[in-house]
C-alpha cells in the first residue's frame, strides 16, 4: 500500500448524496479478482447517461481527489468500488460522511476518507470546479489557494497505517522479529507442532 501524507490537485466536485457502491462500480464488474481495468467501469451510470458527465472531462483526468455528497460508499460491502476509485486515480474522498463498511474498504486499500460538515464540503465543491485543494494528513487539514482551512479527525490507528503504507500484510511484516523468535520457542518446545514447516528449533 502507498503511503498516503499530502494528497494535492484538482478535485471531482461530484457533490451527490447517496452514492452507492453499485453506482461506484457495477456488479457486472465485480467478477474480476483483479484490481485494474476497474476503473473503466467506475460510475458507468453516470458516465454512459451523460456524455459530458465530470468522469470524463479531461479538466478533471487524474483528479486524485473526489468530493461527494452525504452518505458516500452506502449499500453492499463490495471492495471492488475502492479498488475502482483507485484505478480511476483517487487517493481520497472528501465528503459529510461515509458508510462504515466503505470507509473501512477505502482505509484498507490506502484511500482516505476525510469527512467535514456540509457547508464545508458545499465550499469544497465550489472550489473543486476551477481550482486545485490539497489535504494535509499529518496536520488533519483541507486547505484551498483561497485561504480556506478545515481541519478533520481521523482515528490515530488509521493515520498512522496511512502514512506509513501499511496495510494488514504491513502490519504483519513489522512484527515478523517477534513471530520469529515465537515459532522458534515453539520448535524448541513442541518440536512434533514443527515437523514440516521448515521452522529448527
Amino acid at each position: 500500500m502507498e503511503k498516503v501524507s499530502t494528497v494535492e490537485g484538482r478535485a471531482i466536485p461530484f457533490g451527490r448524496k447517496n452514492v452507492d457502491t453499485d453506482l461506484i462500480i457495477p456488479a457486472r464488474w465485480l467478477k474480476t479478482t483483479s484490481r485494474e481495468g476497474l476503473g473503466e467501469g467506475a460510475f458507468e451510470a453516470v458516465r454512459t447517461s451523460d456524455p459530458e458527465n465530470i468522469f470524463d472531462s479531461e479538466e478533471f483526468a487524474g483528479a486524485p481527489i473526489l468530493v461527494a455528497g452525504d452518505n458516500f460508499g452506502c449499500g453492499s460491502s463490495r471492495e471492488h468500488a475502492a479498488w475502482a476509485l483507485l484505478d480511476l486515480g483517487i487517493r481520497a474522498v472528501i465528503a459529510p460522511s461515509f458508510s462504515d463498511i466503505f470507509a473501512g474498504n477505502a482505509f484498507k486499500n490506502g484511500i482516505l476518507t476525510v469527512a467535514l460538515p456540509q457547508e464545508q464540503v458545499t465550499r469544497l465543491l465550489e472550489v473543486a470546479a476551477t481550482d486545485p485543494i490539497t489535504i494535509d494528513l499529518e496536520a488533519q487539514s483541507v486547505t484551498t489557494p483561497f485561504q480556506d482551512r478545515f481541519t478533520f479527525e481521523i482515528d490515530p490507528f488509521r493515520k498512522h497505517c496511512l502514512l506509513e503504507g501499511l496495510d494488514e500484510v504491513g502490519l504483519t511484516l513489522t512484527r515478523d522479529e517477534v513471530i520469529s523468535r515465537y515459532e522458534k520457542r515453539l520448535a524448541a518446545d513442541k518440536p512434533w507442532l514443527a515437523r514440516g514447516t521448515g521452522i529448527a528449533a
